[in-house]
C-alpha cells in the first residue's frame, strides 16, 4: 500500500538525498505537477517564479503567503509523491515570519521546503547568524506542526548574485553550509553555480547534500551527478518553456491561421485521463 502520511512522505523525500541523484523538473500548479509526476518524478518541487507567473505576477514574493500556500495545497492534493515547497525568503525577514510560513505549508501537505538567504532579489544576503536563526525557526515550526521530518533545503545566493569577491565565494558558501547544517538544514542549494570543479569541491567539503540548478547550455544531469551533486532542479525553466510555447502557438494561430506549434501534444482524452486518475 502506498504510504501517504505526511511523515512517510517527508521520510521518503529525505531518503531520496541519500543515494544517487534526485532530479526535479519544477512545477508551478497542480496541472504541471501531475504531468511531471506522470513522467516519473519521484518528488515534486515548486518554482516560485512559475507560481507567481501563473497568478499574473512577477517573481520575488509578490504573492501573498496565502496565495502561495493555496498552490502547495492544490499540488499536494493532486499527486502521490512528496512535495517540496519553494517558500522563497520565508515571506518576511524575521524568524517568526519563516515559522509562520513553514507552519502553513506543513499544514497543507508539504514534505519539504526551500528557504533562501537573500534579503531581496540581487542581494544583499542575510548574515550567517541571521539565516541560521531563520532556519532554526523553520525546523522548530515543522516540529510543532507534527512534521519533525520536514526536509529543509537551504538555498544560498552567493553565486547567483555574485556576492563578494569571486575568490572568496567558495569559502563563504562553506561557512554558510556549516552554520546552516547546525541550524537544522538537510541540504544545500547553490543556484547560479555550474562550474563542475567548484561543485565537486563543494560536494566534497560541505556537510550537506548539494543541490544545483540545471539550465540549457549548462552541464548535463550525468555531469552534475558525477561532480557529487545529489539534487538537481530546473528552477523556472520548464515553466518558461510552457509559456513560450503558449505564446508561439497563439502567435501562429492569430497571424498565420495554422497550428503547427500544437503538433505532438497529447490529445484531450489523454490529458483528461491523467487527472481522472488522481486522488480527489
Amino acid at each position: 500500500m502506498l504510504e501517504t502520511s505526511p511523515q512517510s512522505k517527508a521520510l521518503a523525500l529525505r531518503s531520496l538525498h541519500e543515494d544517487g541523484t534526485l532530479v526535479l523538473p519544477n512545477a508551478w500548479d497542480a496541472g504541471s505537477a501531475v504531468m511531471i509526476a506522470e513522467a516519473g518524478a519521484r518528488a515534486i518541487a515548486t518554482t516560485s517564479g512559475g507560481v507567481a507567473w501563473s497568478h499574473g505576477k512577477p517573481d520575488g514574493q509578490r504573492l501573498s503567503r496565502n496565495e502561495m500556500v493555496g498552490v502547495i495545497r492544490a499540488i499536494a492534493a493532486a499527486v502521490d509523491v512528496p512535495v517540496t515547497a519553494d517558500i522563497e525568503g520565508g515571506y518576511g525577514p524575521a524568524p517568526e515570519d519563516v515559522a509562520a510560513t513553514v507552519s502553513a505549508v506543513v499544514a497543507v501537505g508539504a514534505a519539504g521546503i526551500n528557504l533562501e538567504d537573500s534579503v531581496a532579489g540581487g542581494g544583499p544576503l542575510f548574515t550567517v547568524a541571521e539565516q541560521a536563526a531563520r532556519l532554526r525557526a523553520a525546523r522548530e515550526a515543522a516540529a510543532r506542526g507534527g512534521l519533525a521530518e520536514l526536509v529543509i533545503n537551504a538555498r544560498t545566493d552567493v553565486y547567483l548574485f555574485g556576492i563578494g569577491a569571486p575568490e572568496g565565494r567558495l569559502d563563504d558558501v562553506l561557512t554558510r553550509a556549516s552554520a546552516y547544517a547546525e541550524a537544522g538544514a538537510d541540504c544545500l542549494f547553490v543556484p547560479g553555480l555550474l562550474d563542475l570543479e567548484v561543485l565537486t569541491a563543494l560536494a566534497d567539503e560541505a556537510p550537506l547534500p548539494l543541490n544545483a540548478m540545471a539550465m540549457p547550455g549548462g552541464p548535463g544531469i550525468a555531469e552534475l551527478s558525477a561532480s557529487g551533486v545529489r539534487r538537481i532542479s530546473t528552477g523556472t525553466a520548464v515553466a518558461q518553456a510552457a509559456y513560450t510555447l503558449a505564446g508561439r502557438a497563439a502567435t501562429e494561430i492569430l497571424e498565420q491561421g495554422t497550428y503547427t506549434e500544437l503538433a505532438g501534444a497529447l490529445d484531450f482524452a489523454g490529458v483528461d485521463s491523467l487527472f481522472a486518475q488522481r486522488p480527489h
